[in-house]
């Protein structure tokens, strides 16, 4: 008798109704751990969750994405809400996810985002009413736990960065009951105080470690603070209600002291590059008033009655010194001309002809004698010779043309 036989497709089609008609295998929940998770460039994830015995694989596609709040790593321990069925081409089964939430956070997160909603409405988390952080502080309040490496970081970067800033600290508790209300008494007790920056925090740990950061209390203590707020809680990726109200987020303690204490010894060194610009500008001005005030003086000097008076005592010797060099030369030439007409005057001297032997006659009262009609008998007459005058008294007198006297 022949054997009925199925083929794979059958058989796996089959396998797949029996998993949709099972109501269980619908909006079911699996606990585990994610392993072999990865992010697809078509907005899947897939994952497999994995307990200790078993593991099963998971996919969440893109569509579904909204009910994930979380960025999902190797490791994280999670509820998983969906179906499982039957992928018929390879005969195999997995888990369609439709939510993902961490083991054990699931309602508090459901808490998280319901208060930040209603904080958000509220106008808590706006940035109008965000407080600017001083450049320059001189107290320093933190509210965290007396022991632990956050108050330890905060003291030493601090320490570092300035030296002259004092840090109070109000030892709260931060974890457990009571939190909440320790970390708002240490808010009011530093704000009260006046603290110039109040850093609230704690080091990292689970939601339910940081929730007290959480609690509407502490965000209304933040809010109503007179005292600017830095929120550092927790490592970078953790969030916290505190960090929305805050005036200023820091992702770390440590980065909460960096953002309140300003680097004194950078301010130094930016003073001093000040001061160098400053000197540098100064003696450029020195210099350039200098220069200005020598200009300035030349000037006054140029139109000073001294230096007038200077010009025009130059002037006047400059004149004096042309009037000689002209006198000089008329001197000169009245010389020259002297000698040509004395050179004249010596050809025609009465001295001159007195040494060839003529004589020069002249009455008695020294008037020249040039013709024998100008005298009388008996009249005085002066005869100058060269070496001398003869006074002789006329006795005839006698005309050339007619030859008598």
């Amino acid at each position: 008798m022949k054997k009925n036989a199925y083929t794979v497709g059958q058989v796996n089609a089959y396998i797949k109704n029996m998993f949709a008609e099972d109501f269980m295998l619908h909006g079911i929940c699996i606990q585990g751990e994610v392993s072999n998770c990865k992010y697809h460039s078509s907005g899947h994830i897939y994952f497999t969750v994995k307990d200790e015995k078993a593991a099963i694989a998971a996919v969440m596609f893109a569509r579904d994405r909204k009910g994930l709040n979380f960025y999902m790593q190797e490791g994280d321990r999670v509820l998983v809400t969906g179906s499982v069925e039957v992928y018929e081409r390879d005969g195999r089964y997995q888990l369609y996810a439709k939510e993902i939430e961490k083991d054990g956070e699931g309602s508090l997160f459901l808490r998280f985002e319901a208060l930040k909603r209603e904080l958000e409405e509220m106008g808590m988390f706006a940035a109008e009413y965000k407080k600017q952080i001083p450049r320059y502080i001189r107290t320093l309040g933190v509210v965290t736990a007396p022991t632990g490496a956050a108050v330890q970081d905060i003291r030493n970067i601090a320490g570092r960065r300035n030296p002259y800033v004092q840090v109070i600290l109000y030892p709260a508790k931060v974890q457990g009951d009571g939190a909440a209300e320790s970390i708002v008494n240490g808010i009011c007790a530093l704000d009260a105080l006046g603290v110039d920056v109040l850093i609230v925090g704690r080091g990292g740990g689970s939601i339910e470690d940081l929730w007290a950061f959480n609690e509407e209390t502490v965000a209304r203590a933040i809010f109503e603070c007179n005292t600017p707020v830095i929120s550092a809680v927790g490592h970078e990726t953790d969030t916290t209600i505190a960090d929305f109200v805050a005036d200023l987020r820091a992702p770390t303690p440590s980065a909460g002291a960096e953002l309140a204490v300003y680097d004194v010894f950078e301010l130094f060194e930016e003073m001093a590059g000040l001061e160098h610009r400053f000197r540098r500008s100064m003696e450029w001005k020195l210099e350039l008033a200098k220069s200005r005030c020598s200009h300035l003086a030349g000037r006054l000097a140029a139109k000073s009655p001294q230096n007038r008076f200077n010009e025009n005592r130059q002037y006047a010797v400059n004149l004096e010194e042309r009037l000689l060099q002209k006198m000089d030369g008329a001197l000169r030439d009245a010389k020259y001309r002297l000698g040509m007409l004395s050179g004249r005057l010596d050809g025609v001297s009465p001295v001159r002809q007195l040494s060839k032997g003529l004589a020069f006659v002249t009455d008695g009262v020294g008037r020249r004698l040039s013709s024998v009609s100008g005298i009388k008998e008996g009249d005085e007459i002066r005869v100058r010779l060269r070496d001398g005058t003869i006074v002789a008294q006329a006795r005839k007198t006698m005309l050339t043309d007619s030859g008598t006297g």
